[in-house]
């Protein structure tokens, strides 16, 4: 069985009867889905309103979060500089505290020169053309990784194309070899304390505007916590503003011309810089008549050198804008340098030397006529050249003085190092010197060490020589004090009796006994020593001393007569 379901414009339907309660089962359970989904929704959306205010919160510190990350990242990619940031002073122009303490201390402390600069950005890039290079770079690349890659697959493949896959790897690696070498070119901005403004000539694509560029996106960065793309330290301004008239300000709509276009800028920039803002003014007094432009850029730049801005950087062709630096000390000249044997810009700046615009020269480098550039070098007239010339000159020797500071520089490097290697020498000859004369004391000690052991062990057996030496002699004085005992006794015996009862011999003994006490020995006597309990052989007798030297065995000692009993016997 079939149901038939009919609809305009669909045709007819045919469906079985027994897929009709299935179908219908189905539906349901798709709207009881879609009902459960928007109630588990609107209890979501309950519990989110509850805590909507919390959730606004998380979500400002995520964002938040998320921009510092983003900060770390670009700059940690493009190697940045942290800038040293201090707060301008309205009086007379001068930087006041630094507002980047701590990180900035120790780099402040090796760049001492860096205090007198208002502005101070060595080596600084533009982030869009150091972006797009790194972005060229790798890219090429990118290109000969997957070229060597083709062709190592072709090759495994047995898919021989040929040398063209050979030349367009070489290709590749050769625009790689040339964007390595060809890096951007940094800019040196170096403004001292005492300059107001800034005023940048030179020809054409030398790279004035991009200059400026670069002043603003630094100072840009900064303040929204970036990194300065530098190679060197940096000192920046905090700027409350910062104001710039780059481009052409030219509007069908508003029915502007160019001139008036940049006029309307300025005034504008005019009315709301103050004296800690940063302005900067590319191709000012331009459009219009060259003398009126010139002395309307003129009075313009002076008005912000007074109380306009705290720096004001403009560039200019006008040559009358190059003479303001001579009559007033608040401005300062630079221009971008121009290679007159290559007809390119080097995109160097060059400070405290007018410039030149150079478009004669650039133009005969575009290829224009070679006609129409020989009546324009004599239109131009002789004057300007004597003037170019002097520039030129002028030119020169800066650049000569450049170079002799980088070799001053370098060499001034090179003493650094050799110092610190000669330091270097130094301690490790002090520290020899001390493990020379450690390794002298600790031989001296041992072999004292090995002295004194030696020594003990030959006076311990001196010891044991002297006790056996003095067993003998003393066994050799008991015989004989035996012998004499014996003889003395024999000869009392024979003796007579005194008259008072007394004994003659013991008269006699008592009067020796006194005699050998107070008889002096000489050399060759055996004498007894009480303190020692043994006999000695007198060597020498010092009568006016009262002292005798005797000898002990092997050792010879120094006694007092009274420290002896002497005795008649002589040593054979």
């Amino acid at each position: 069985m079939l149901r038939c379901i009919c609809g305009s414009r669909a045709g007819s339907i045919l469906e079985p009867i027994a897929a009709v309660p299935l179908n219908d089962e189905l539906q349901r359970a798709r709207a009881l889905v879609i009902k459960a989904e928007e109630e588990v929704l609107s209890k979501l959306a309950d519990k989110m309103l509850a805590e909507i205010d919390d959730i606004q919160n998380l979500l400002q510190i995520i964002i938040r979060l998320d921009v510092i990350t983003a900060r770390a990242k670009y700059s940690l990619a493009y190697d940045g500089t942290f800038p040293d940031i201090y707060m301008p002073n309205h009086i007379g122009g001068e930087p006041s505290d630094s507002l980047s303490q701590g990180a900035t201390t120790s780099s402040a402390s090796s760049h001492p020169s860096r205090r007198n600069w208002k502005l101070y950005m060595p080596k600084s890039y533009h982030p869009l053309l150091l972006k797009r290079h790194l972005e060229d770079l790798h890219n090429a690349k990118k290109d000969v990784v997957d070229a060597t890659a083709e062709i190592r697959r072709n090759l495994l493949g047995k898919h021989i194309e040929g040398n063209d896959g050979d030349a367009r790897l070489a290709s590749m690696k050769l625009r790689v070899s040339e964007l390595e070498k060809n890096y951007p070119v940094p800019v040196d901005l170096m403004i001292t304390e005492n300059t107001n403004v800034l005023v940048i000539t030179g020809p054409n694509t030398g790279g004035k505007t991009i200059s400026l560029k670069t002043v603003g996106l630094a100072s840009l960065m900064t303040k929204t916590g970036l990194y300065v793309l530098a190679s060197e330290p940096v000192k920046i301004p905090w700027f409350d503003g910062i104001y710039a008239d780059i481009g052409d300000e030219q509007s069908l709509t508003q029915s502007l011309s160019t001139f008036s276009g940049h006029l309307r800028q300025i005034g504008a920039i005019r009315s709301q810089s103050t004296h800690k803002s940063l302005v900067l003014l590319d191709e000012v007094g331009a459009g219009t008549n060259p003398l009126e432009g010139a002395a309307l850029g003129m009075s313009i730049l002076e008005s912000f050198a007074e109380t306009g801005s705290f720096l004001t950087i403009a560039t200019t062709h006008h040559g009358e804008l190059k003479m303001l630096k001579y009559r007033n000390d608040a401005f300062e000249n630079a221009c971008v340098e121009f290679d007159e044997l290559s007809l390119k810009p080097t995109y160097k700046i060059l400070w405290g030397v007018p410039g030149r615009s150079n478009a004669i020269n650039i133009a005969e480098r575009l290829g224009l006529n070679f006609v129409i550039v020989d009546g324009a070098r004599k239109l131009l007239g002789t004057a300007n050249a004597e003037i170019n010339e002097v520039i030129v000159d002028m030119e020169r020797f800066k650049q000569s003085f450049q170079e002799h500071l980088q070799e001053a520089e370098h060499y001034l490097m090179l003493s650094k190092e050799l110092r610190e290697s000669l330091l270097v020498a130094k301690k490790k000859i002090a520290d020899h010197a001390v493990k020379l004369k450690n390794r002298k004391t600790r031989a001296v000690l041992d072999s004292a060490s090995v002295a004194r052991s030696l020594l003990r062990s030959k006076l311990l057996q001196q010891q044991l020589q002297f006790r056996e030496s003095s067993e003998v002699e003393s066994e050799k004085g008991r015989v004989v004090s035996s012998r004499q005992s014996a003889e003395d006794l024999e000869q009392s015996k024979s003796c007579d009796i005194s008259p008072g009862g007394r004994s003659l011999s013991s008269e006699a003994s008592k009067a020796a006994g006194v005699d050998e006490q107070s008889k002096i020995p000489v050399a060759g006597d055996m004498v007894h020593v009480p303190s020692l309990g043994m006999q000695v052989v007198v060597s020498k007798v010092e009568e006016t001393k009262g002292e005798i030297i005797v000898q002990a065995g092997n050792m010879k000692l120094r006694l007092k007569l009274k420290d002896i009993q002497s005795r008649r016997s002589r040593t054979s």
